[in-house]
């Protein structure tokens, strides 16, 4: 019973020094490497483009009004109608106008009679100088009333919204929808927006250059504008500036309100460029990076992603530089530190 025993203990002890002897074995035994395929990180001369988010408005906007509140007569136009300038958009009460006109009538006949007596020293300096001034007076007052009563437009354009209705009184307050106006007004055939441009790029945005815009709703087309404006200073929150771009719109494709992406090309730079497939994005997060064969042993680098040109990327780092090698293929399994076999 006892050899039994002593037997099984050393056949025991064997058992676990095989194993033991197995794992420092297999733990000895170096990762295998992953073929991967690189190419050399070359400098690239590239056109800066830079693109931001923006929504058009109407080049020129009105929401006219009256200078004092006052029953409407006649509204002329209804929304989506075009109008033409100087033509009439609505007609106010013109129980006022028409006591003005009696009084410059009235002021006119006695301007005329005092001047000519006036002419032949009939008359004294002081008083024909009040009736003069009175004449003025009255004249200017009807030309205000005549301007306010009978509203036109001070643009062609279309009529964006309609906020009463024939015998309404306007009592010069916002409306529900906001609008302190009888009717709004827009200019189509030109269109503008702003672009909030960060700071960095304000020694190169000129006046006059062109601007490329694009609209998600017209994919494959891009419309092309021109810089109008560059506001003087810096945001000091957002260290940004705006730039507005004027955009001809002959065809009214675009509208106003709609969300556009305005392209700027700057000056050239060089730039890291590699392929779009060898960047890899972090699960779950937006970290970029791809891997560098360096000595053998891939070597991963965090980035940013810059401009996109074709299938290449602008890649935005200071940890690799012209020259290093970029995995290419085969990096989709590789950790940092992997041994990596370079293929041809």
């Amino acid at each position: 019973m006892a050899a039994t025993l002593t037997l099984a203990a050393a056949l025991m002890t064997l058992s676990s020094c095989g194993a033991s002897s197995t794992e420092n074995t297999s733990s000895a035994t170096p990762p295998k490497a992953e073929n991967v395929k690189v190419q050399p990180l070359t400098l690239k001369s590239i056109n800066r483009v830079v693109e931001y988010a923006s929504s058009l408005i109407a080049y020129e906007e009105v929401h006219m009004a009256p200078a004092s509140p006052g029953r409407i007569e006649q509204i002329t136009v209804e929304v989506g109608d075009r109008v033409a300038q100087g033509q009439l958009l609505a007609i106010m009460d013109q129980t006022q106008l028409h006591q003005a006109q009696v009084q410059l009538r009235n002021a006119e006949t006695d301007y005329q009679r005092f001047d000519t007596l006036n002419k032949v020293g009939g008359v004294a300096r002081q008083q024909y100088d009040q009736v003069k001034a009175n004449y003025d007076i009255t004249r200017s007052n009807v030309a205000f009333l005549t301007e306010n009563t009978r509203l036109k437009a001070p643009f062609s354009g279309v009529v964006s919204g309609k906020y009463y209705e024939n015998g309404e009184m306007y009592s010069g307050s916002p409306t529900a929808a906001g609008k302190a106006a009888i009717v709004s007004l827009v200019q189509m055939n030109r269109l503008k927006t702003l672009a909030n441009v960060s700071e960095q790029f304000f020694p190169q945005i000129k006046k006059g250059m062109p601007v490329s815009l694009v609209c998600d709703i017209y994919p494959g087309r891009t419309f092309t504008g021109t810089v109008s404006r560059i506001y003087p200073t810096i945001d000091a929150a957002t260290r940004t500036f705006p730039v507005e771009v004027e955009l001809p719109n002959a065809d009214e494709a675009l509208r106003p309100g709609m969300f556009a992406r305005v392209s700027f090309e700057l000056d050239k730079v060089e730039a890291l460029l590699v392929p779009a497939q060898a960047i890899l994005k972090m699960q779950g997060s937006d970290e970029r990076y791809l891997f560098v064969a360096d000595n053998g042993k891939a070597r991963r680098v965090s980035l940013k992603m810059g401009q996109r040109i074709n299938d290449e990327v602008e890649i935005i780092t200071n940890n690799i530089q012209a020259g290093d090698q970029i995995i290419v293929a085969g990096q989709a399994r590789l950790l940092d530190g992997m041994p990596v076999n370079v293929m041809p």
